[in-house]
């Protein structure tokens, strides 16, 4: 489920005067080297050498999701890229490029989310220097004519209506669009469907966002895996050296704050148990913010598998099929999450009694000491066991690069979490989990 939530919830020449990052020290935390490269256009590289038996992970990660669509009547073209990416170039027409995929036996693929959208390709060190070309002059030199991209914008419609036929999706949407009345997280990565029925009448629209947004400054390149260091760099050099820099910063509206509760009953045309899900209003992701981590532990302890909540209603009177509680990475202020899907529709308010009850005794109470650092640790031990593989490596920084732009948070992040206290953990309930910064909403499917 906490995978689902994610999903749904989930940058001059460079031959000359290359900067080198000073986040080219890695935090102890992570067990593999780490080179960054700032180049003179604004790209930034970031290198992971590992033994991987000549695989490599190639991630370009791109700044940009649903956070950056504050135009009125122009959602959804984040997600719109990610497929309009594999359309081709002049260059390299889209079945060249599939061929070339296909021939070399890589696994490409892409995802959006709020605040990214990251395209990725499993590959061997041999054909470095081949992906290198062909992600290069797609990201430099995308084109498509206007029936291509009527073609795609029809597609993302049929998209976005097979999602809406999920019932998470659903409430996602809903209680997003509830709980922000300004910025740009009150809809999802796909859009708005309003806008998104439109994009086919938008052609000259989506030129002007490619190239405002892709553009090497606002890009990170994430190279993992049986790689050395110079003579990538001097690929990245050749390949990407030519690439204009230009990018256009979005002009992001600021929430006001939320100071009356929100409620919502969402109507689900099929048929679904009822669903339960819990926004309280977060902050943005600071790596060092000791409130934001206090509540990225408080979400386990409270509502996690070994809390007494789970026990009591997943386990004990098996009245819900799940509850869980997450605080993602997002670079401006979004939600709190507390989800369950309930298995007697009769017992909704039953529940969020309970949810509140055990919202009310942190608040009051601070967590057990051991339990908390059983946490800490589990954590940890979570984030080394997922770093077996140049994708898993890749997959694990690439949404903390999205946010802040780099490495150095993973340090700062799992510093911080080692200081955290059982009372920063009961304060951080009693600073976020209050009536007044919530929107409730309840799906109902037809019985």
């Amino acid at each position: 489920m906490r995978r689902l939530l994610s999903l749904l919830i989930l940058a001059g020449l460079l031959s000359v005067g290359a900067v080198r990052s000073n986040e080219n020290s890695m935090p102890e935390i992570f067990p593999y080297p780490v080179h960054v490269e700032k180049l003179d256009n604004g790209l930034k590289v970031i290198l992971v050498p590992m033994s991987s038996e000549g695989l490599v992970a190639y991630w370009t990660i791109v700044r940009v999701g649903a956070r950056d669509e504050y135009e009125p009547g122009h959602t959804g073209f984040a997600h719109f890229f990610e497929h309009m990416m594999f359309r081709g170039t002049e260059k390299f027409p889209q079945d060249e490029y599939n061929n070339i995929v296909t021939r070399i036996g890589a696994d490409a693929n892409a995802f959006t989310s709020d605040d990214l959208t990251a395209y990725h390709l499993s590959i061997t060190a041999a054909d470095l220097e081949t992906v290198m070309e062909i992600e290069s002059d797609r990201f430099r030199n995308l084109a498509y004519p206007e029936p291509a991209f009527k073609t795609e914008a029809g597609a993302v419609y049929g998209e976005y209506r097979k999602n809406r036929m999920n019932p998470f999706f659903a409430i996602y949407e809903g209680i997003h669009q509830k709980a922000f009345d300004k910025h740009t997280y009150g809809h999802t990565a796909m859009g708005y469907e309003q806008d998104i029925k439109a994009m086919p009448t938008m052609f000259d629209y989506s030129r002007s966002f490619f190239s405002r947004y892709y553009r090497p400054e606002n890009c990170v390149l994430l190279i993992a895996g049986d790689v050395q260091v110079e003579p990538t760099v001097e690929l990245v050099r050749r390949y990407y050296g030519d690439w204009e820099p230009g990018y256009v910063a979005p002009k992001i509206p600021v929430e006001p704050p939320q100071k009356k509760e929100r409620r919502l009953e969402v109507t689900y045309e099929g048929q679904s148990l009822p669903i339960l899900w819990i926004g309280y209003k977060a902050d943005r992701f600071d790596p060092s913010d000791r409130n934001w981590v206090a509540a990225m532990l408080l979400a386990d302890l409270a509502f996690g598998e070994t809390s007494a909540i789970h026990k009591q209603l997943v386990l004990e009177q098996q009245v819900v099929e799940f509850i869980s509680a997450s605080q993602e990475m997002q670079r401006d202020p979004k939600l709190f999450d507390i989800v369950t899907r309930i298995k007697d529709p009769q017992r909704v308010d039953e529940v969020l009694s309970q949810i509140d009850a055990t919202i009310a005794r942190y608040k009051e109470e601070a967590p057990d000491a051991k339990r908390l650092a059983d946490l800490k640790s589990r954590l940890k031990y979570q984030f080394l066991m997922n770093l077996d593989t140049p994708d898993h490596v890749a997959s694990a920084l690439s949404r903390i690069i999205a946010v802040t732009g780099g490495v150095q948070a993973v340090d700062q992040l799992y510093g911080t979490l080692d200081a955290i206290t059982p009372e920063e953990v009961r304060a951080a309930a009693a600073r976020y989990l209050v009536p007044e910064r919530r929107t409730v909403a309840v799906l109902r499917g037809k019985n």
